[in-house]
């Protein structure tokens, strides 16, 4: 069974996943917010997931940050529509920063760093990377 990450935005929410044994997290894309659910519905039907992870977007003060409101919103939706799949959150302070450093390292040139959907993407990728190594 897999594990979707999910980097909640207003607009854009990057989507990551694990493979089945739940060892790698991948980007698996971005969708408009506005769109989460029907997109998670169609997912789930062909794939089994286990769980949800849903970035924790603190200040650093350890302050939640304005956007909580909303992504409480967004994990009613899930428990509702979902109620059997397991839902954590994990950290997702500097995920943005570090999506966007490696995307350097990875010498993407400047106008695919200025693709916010891939920088939603990536980020989504690091906490559930983040989440697989704190488990």
């Amino acid at each position: 069974m897999r594990i979707i990450a999910i980097d909640y935005g207003t607009k854009r929410t990057g989507i990551a996943v694990t493979d089945p044994l739940q060892l790698i997290a991948s980007g698996l894309c971005t969708v408009p917010t506005a769109e989460l659910i029907p997109f998670l519905k169609k997912y789930i039907a062909s794939e089994p997931v286990e769980a949800f992870v849903i970035g924790q977007p603190k200040r650093m003060n350890n302050e939640d940050s304005e956007v909580e409101a909303n992504i409480q919103q967004c994990i009613r939706s899930l428990q509702k529509e979902f109620p059997t799949i397991a839902i954590h959150r994990q950290d997702e302070r500097f995920t943005s920063k570090l999506a966007f450093q490696s995307m350097l390292e990875g010498g993407l040139k400047k106008k695919q760093r200025q693709n916010k959907a891939l920088i939603d993407e990536i980020s989504a990728t690091l906490i559930l990377q983040s989440f697989l190594e704190y488990r």
